[in-house]
């Protein structure tokens, strides 16, 4: 019978490191096919996810329905209507400043350029010194030929806001009736992944990583929107107070953009500045607004979401702004909203998956879930002793000692 191999396998007489690197050699080409199939398929791809983490959300009130005699597809129905009626609402309370906003837009075109003229005037010494260079340059060069100028016309935001409002409608249309059919489904969807697996064991694993990713997405989704809620009425209330036009608009803004990590606080407090630059005379109380906004955005990311989230469901900082920076690379403002969701479902996912323990170790925060073998404690022992020395030969002299007496004590026993 001729002797089988893995797929890619190279005949060695060493100790196997052409097959481990052919190993990691078609691991990376799968990732990059992934990365690219995930990029191309965008269109199709992010209402089926955002109506996978829905469907994972809202089965628990699914189920509580069906307890109490309601039939699933009347609960899909009703939950269905009133994501879209919580859009409409939303879309409602904008529109009327977004309206009167677009109505003033020559205007404020107008005193935006009034104050960065002023702004620019202080830096005016730089800018003659700049052009004197130029025309030193100019000067030294008689092949140059004055430049063409070539007119563009740039559209309006508006404009092409329009132009993808028919592909967005699309996205979210296909989002809620595939949502509708998930839900009103009942359980043949955690039948069908429960059945996939062999034994009893491995069946109880899968559908209690089911429902750990449903309460998981459930706790956080829940507690983040909760606090964005919050977040939302304190800065229409901050918004109001300075005299600010559009309160409710900014504090709509605020619920929507603390979905979005990082870039969300980001856009809010520059929108505020330019908003504040139009209607406030000078810069200092442009800054004020400004700052009001930022400082309501680093109590709730700094203090409130740490304390509320709990911290089975806290993630490495740096994984988390990697995460949204990726998403946000294949699928754009959509990518940096899914980014966490995403994340705390593979953190879920690393608890049942053999092998994946030490990932979950990794994307977890600072109370990273406790490893079955010592790898934690003996990772923790070297980096506690490591930090407190001054450089690089400190710190090898002190992990020495701690490996010498791990070895020591190894050997005693």
């Amino acid at each position: 019978m001729a002797e089988k191999y893995s797929f890619p396998r190279f005949r060695t007489e060493s100790s196997g490191r052409s097959e481990r690197a052919a190993n990691w050699a078609v691991i990376g080409i799968f990732l990059i096919l992934g990365f690219a199939a995930i990029a191309a398929g965008r269109d199709f791809l992010m209402p089926v996810t955002l109506a996978a983490l829905l469907f994972f959300v809202f089965t628990p009130l699914r189920r509580l329905a069906r307890r109490r005699g309601i039939p699933d597809a009347l609960t899909a129905t009703g939950i269905t209507l009133g994501l879209v009626v919580t859009v409409v609402l939303i879309g409602l309370a904008a529109s009327g400043p977004i309206s009167r906003a677009a109505e003033n837009l020559p205007t404020i075109k107008i005193r935006l350029e009034q104050k960065f003229s002023d702004i620019r005037e202080s830096f005016e010494e730089l800018q003659q010194a700049a052009q004197e260079i130029e025309q030193v340059q100019a000067s030294d060069d008689p092949e140059q030929q004055e430049p063409i100028k070539v007119e563009q016309v740039s559209e309006s935001p508006l404009t092409s806001l329009m132009k993808f409002t028919p592909a967005i409608a699309g996205q979210v249309v296909f989002t809620l009736f595939l949502l509708f059919f998930m839900l009103a489904s009942g359980d043949l969807l955690y039948l069908k992944i429960v059945q996939s697996f062999d034994t009893m064991a491995e069946k109880r694993s899968a559908y209690l990583a089911l429902r750990q990713i449903e309460d998981s997405l459930g706790n956080y989704l829940g507690a983040i929107t909760i606090i964005n809620a919050g977040l939302g009425l304190a800065v229409g209330l901050a918004m109001f107070a300075w005299g600010m036009p559009g309160a409710v608009l900014f504090g709509l803004g605020a619920f929507i953009l603390n979905f979005i990590p990082y870039l969300g606080a980001i856009v809010g407090v520059i929108s505020s500045a330019l908003v504040a630059l139009v209607v406030m005379p000078g810069l200092f109380w442009p800054l004020m607004v400004a700052g009001s906004y930022l400082l309501l955005t680093s109590l709730e990311g700094q203090i409130i979401t740490p304390y509320f989230v709990s911290r089975r469901l806290q993630m490495n900082a740096v994984v988390v702004f990697l995460a949204v920076a990726l998403w946000a690379w294949l699928w754009s403002v959509i990518g940096m909203i899914i980014a966490v969701p995403v994340l705390v479902v593979m953190r879920v996912l690393a608890d049942y998956v053999p092998g994946w323990e030490k990932f979950g170790n990794f994307l977890a925060g600072e109370d990273p879930p406790t490893l079955e073998d010592e790898d934690e404690e003996e990772a923790r022992e070297i980096v506690e002793a490591g930090s407190v020395a001054e450089d690089e030969a400190a710190a090898r002299e002190v992990t020495a000692e701690i490996v010498e007496d791990e070895v020591a004590g190894s050997g005693k026993t």
